[in-house]
C-alpha cells in the first residue's frame, strides 16, 4: 500500500471485539499473541487501531488513563505496533502524534524498546529511568537458610480497600479501574501484612506459557522478595516480570534464584520531570503498557 494511501486511513477507537485482531498484529512483529493481556488493556483502557483494507490491522496502541475521569493525572502509553508490511512509513509516528492531540496537556509515559526510543525522544518524550525484564524458574532459598519474617497471604475481597489505599499512596495516582479488574484477571493475588495493616501486595497473571508478576507493591526489598517468593511457590510456570533498575538489591536476589536478564526499557514520561508517587516502593508494573 502507498505512504499516501496510508496516510488516508482513519484513526479509530479499537473495542474489546478487536483483541485477535490486536493478537494478530503482535504476532506480526514476532511478539507473543498476548490475547489474555490485550484483552484486560481494551477492558480497562482505550485503544487506537488503523484498519487495514486487506483485513486486520495496520497499526494500534493502548492508553489507560489514571485520575478523575474528566481529567485524568497521568495516561499510559502502550502496545505500540504497526505491521511489518507497513513499518518505517510513518504510521507510527503518525498514530503518536495523534494521541499527543487527543490527550491534550495530560503527563504521559511509556516503556519503549531500544527500536521505539528514537520515536519516542523525536516526539518530546524524555528518558527518566530503566526497567529490566527478568524470565526464569524461581529456585526457592535451601532449607538452611531462613525463611523470610515477612507473612504474605491470598487476598480476599476485604483486603481491596486496603490495596487501593496503598496503591494510590505509592504510584500517586487513582487507578481503581485498573486494580479492581485484578482478582479476575490474575491468577494469584497476595498480600503482605505487618501487624494486620497491609504493606505491600502483588499478582501473578498468566501470559503465554508464563506468570508475570506485576503489580509488585511493598514497603520495602525485604517485602518484595517475600511476596515474590510467595506467587513462585503457588506456580509451576516461569515468571517473568518487569523491575525497576534502581532496585538493585531485587534484581540480584532474583537472579540470584533463577530469573535471567532477557531485556531492558527505557521509561520515558511527557509532560513531567518524573513519574509520580513513590518509587521506593513500586517495583514492578502491573505490565509494562499500562505503565
Amino acid at each position: 500500500m502507498p505512504t499516501h494511501s496510508l496516510a488516508a486511513l482513519p484513526i479509530r477507537r479499537l473495542t474489546l471485539r478487536d483483541r485477535i485482531a490486536c493478537a494478530d498484529l503482535s504476532e506480526d512483529r514476532g511478539w507473543p499473541r498476548e490475547e489474555h493481556k490485550w484483552g484486560f488493556l481494551l477492558s480497562a483502557g482505550t485503544g487506537y487501531g488503523i484498519d487495514s483494507p486487506e483485513g486486520g490491522l495496520v497499526a494500534a496502541c493502548v492508553v489507560t488513563e489514571y485520575g478523575p475521569q474528566d481529567r485524568p493525572d497521568l495516561s499510559a502509553i502502550g502496545m505500540v505496533l504497526v505491521a511489518e508490511r507497513h513499518a518505517r512509513q510513518g504510521v507510527g509516528r503518525r498514530l503518536m502524534r495523534h494521541l499527543l492531540s487527543v490527550l491534550g496537556p495530560t503527563p504521559l509515559t511509556l516503556h519503549a524498546t531500544p527500536n521505539g526510543r528514537p520515536l519516542y525522544e523525536e516526539l518530546g518524550f524524555k528518558v527518566t529511568g530503566r526497567a529490566e525484564m527478568l524470565r526464569g524458574r524461581f529456585t526457592p532459598d535451601g532449607s538452611d537458610e531462613p525463611e523470610s519474617r515477612i507473612a504474605t497471604r491470598a487476598a480476599t475481597a476485604e483486603d481491596l480497600t486496603g490495596i487501593l489505599r496503598l496503591d494510590e499512596e505509592v504510584f500517586g495516582t487513582d487507578r481503581t479501574p485498573l486494580i479492581t479488574r485484578l482478582p479476575a484477571f490474575a491468577d494469584q493475588l497476595r498480600v503482605a501484612q505487618d501487624n494486620g495493616r497491609i504493606i505491600g501486595y502483588a499478582a501473578a497473571w498468566p501470559n503465554m506459557d508464563t506468570h508475570v508478576v506485576g503489580p509488585l507493591i511493598a514497603q520495602d526489598s525485604e517485602t518484595a522478595k517475600a511476596l515474590l517468593a510467595s506467587l513462585a511457590a503457588r506456580t509451576d510456570r516461569p515468571l517473568r516480570t518487569d523491575i525497576d533498575a534502581r532496585h538493585e538489591d531485587l534484581l540480584s536476589w532474583a537472579k540470584e534464584h533463577g530469573l535471567e536478564y532477557c531485556a531492558s526499557n527505557s521509561v520515558m514520561t511527557y509532560g513531567i520531570a518524573e513519574l509520580p508517587g513513590d518509587w521506593t516502593r513500586r517495583f514492578a508494573p502491573l505490565t509494562v503498557a499500562a505503565g
